[in-house]
């Protein structure tokens, strides 16, 4: 993969960048057009072939918050067409790295020294290159380290990029201004939030410490004497990504074995500590073929407010699914419905809601769950006919609350990966639907 000797930092030559970007997309439209207008054939997987190519290589180019959002985007799977996704998932670990001769007068940049300053040995080409900062593999004495250094101008262009995303999200969503600035507010927050490296590696200590009794897997050892709020320096762990992980062929017990790992991870960080690794995407995991899962990239964090998760996880037990004046409370309490809602509309809105989440809680329901890529399917489905209720794709103000933003990213992260897994997972004794059932039931 080409490498780059510059990233483009000034909010000028970023929307420059992109407008750059919008012309080819025009043409691509042309071209299609034109073909279509001498043979009659509507080719679109060419055009969305074209158009994915060249904007993965304008966001890819700019780093940050711009390639963030395609990172995003690839975990929807259902929101775009199959070019784009395929497209996007290389944000997750394999963007086109900076050049050696940028790394090292980044890291000098922000540390002060050049890396053979530090370490006895720096590899100048990078393992993994993402949205925020690449990787690059160290060592000092008998230890191996992973060295993540943050892209030039990263955190300073956040604020003018999301502004400039705006209008696509709007084109591809439909949100009004208010959707926008309630949700682009959260994501602002976690994406100035993950350029604090100082911030990342406070949580991945602490989580890993509260984590380290889970069976499977492990994490990384941070060390802050090699570390800044721009480069994060860490235990060098081996395994292999997910895609990786899926052509040597293991078996499905293994494969459930890892599964199980990160299901029991994330159910003991959202319903123990109310806190989650909110980026879930088959690059932040490292497999092994003795069954265990490494975790790494703690920069995306989303801390879950106790008012929230009081009453947005209720609506997963079945009992209370039975209940209409708690049903109605609850969508109230976050924000899906309101007091001032005609009754017509909070009756679609809470059937299409209900509808929504019997399906995503079905692998809550049994002791046991098979993840498939037809159950991902039918969750697309469904929230294609919801999208299509009037309120849902034109809403009349801005409906649920920001706090789902990443729990619902979140999982379905999991629930994509659990798929291609073809995971079969044990849910153990969900002590947490019975005390959010209690909490309810006996009000």
């Amino acid at each position: 993969m080409e490498s780059q000797n510059s990233v483009v930092s000034s909010k000028l030559g970023r929307a420059a960048k992109l407008v750059g970007t919008g012309a080819k997309i025009g043409g691509n439209y042309l071209k299609f057009y034109a073909k279509k207008a001498v043979t009659g054939s509507e080719d679109k997987e060419t055009l969305h072939n074209d158009n994915a190519h060249d904007i993965y290589e304008s966001l890819s180019n700019l780093k940050g918050s711009a390639l963030k959002v395609a990172q995003m985007l690839s975990m929807d799977k259902n929101i775009l067409p199959r070019a784009y996704s395929e497209k996007f998932t290389m944000s997750q670990y394999a963007a086109p790295p900076m050049s050696s001769a940028l790394v090292m007068k980044t890291f000098k940049s922000v540390t002060g020294k050049y890396p053979n300053e530090i370490f006895d040995n720096f590899d100048g080409k990078s393992i993994a290159a993402a949205s925020i900062g690449q990787v690059h593999k160290a060592s000092k004495g008998d230890k191996q380290y992973a060295v993540k250094i943050q892209y030039p101008g990263v955190a300073d262009s956040i604020q003018s990029d999301l502004k400039l995303v705006k209008p696509v999200a709007n084109a591809m969503f439909g949100l009004s201004e208010k959707e926008m600035k309630k949700y682009f507010e959260e994501v602002e927050e976690k994406l100035l939030e993950e350029t604090d490296y100082e911030l990342e590696l406070r949580r991945g200590t602490e989580i890993a410490n509260s984590c380290d009794s889970l069976p499977n897997i492990y994490f990384p050892k941070y060390y802050p004497e090699f570390s800044n709020n721009k480069v994060i320096t860490m235990d060098f762990i081996d395994g292999l990504h997910l895609k990786e992980y899926l052509l040597i062929n293991p078996s499905q017990v293994e494969k459930n074995q890892v599964a199980q790992a990160i299901w029991d991870f994330y159910e003991f960080q959202l319903h123990e500590l109310k806190s989650i690794h909110a980026d879930p995407h088959p690059g932040n995991f490292l497999f092994n073929e003795n069954g265990r899962v490494g975790v790494i990239d703690f920069g995306c964090i989303k801390e879950v407010p106790d008012d929230f998760y009081l009453n947005y996880f209720p609506l997963l037990i079945p009992e209370i699914q039975e209940e209409t004046e708690i049903i109605d409370q609850l969508l109230q309490n976050i924000e899906i419905i309101f007091e001032g809602d005609s009754q017509e509309v909070k009756d679609e809105l809470t059937e299409a809601f209900l509808r929504m989440t019997k399906l995503l809680s079905r692998p809550f329901m049994e002791s046991e769950f098979h993840f498939t890529q037809e159950f991902l399917d039918e969750i697309y489905h469904v929230g294609e006919e919801i999208y299509k209720i009037p309120e849902v794709k034109k809403p009349t103000q801005p409906r649920g609350s920001k706090h789902a933003l990443y729990v619902n990213r979140t999982y379905f992260g999991i629930y994509s990966m659990m798929a291609d897994l073809n995971a079969t997972i044990n849910n153990g004794e969900m002590v947490w639907r019975e005390r959010l059932k209690n909490s309810w039931m006996t009000v």
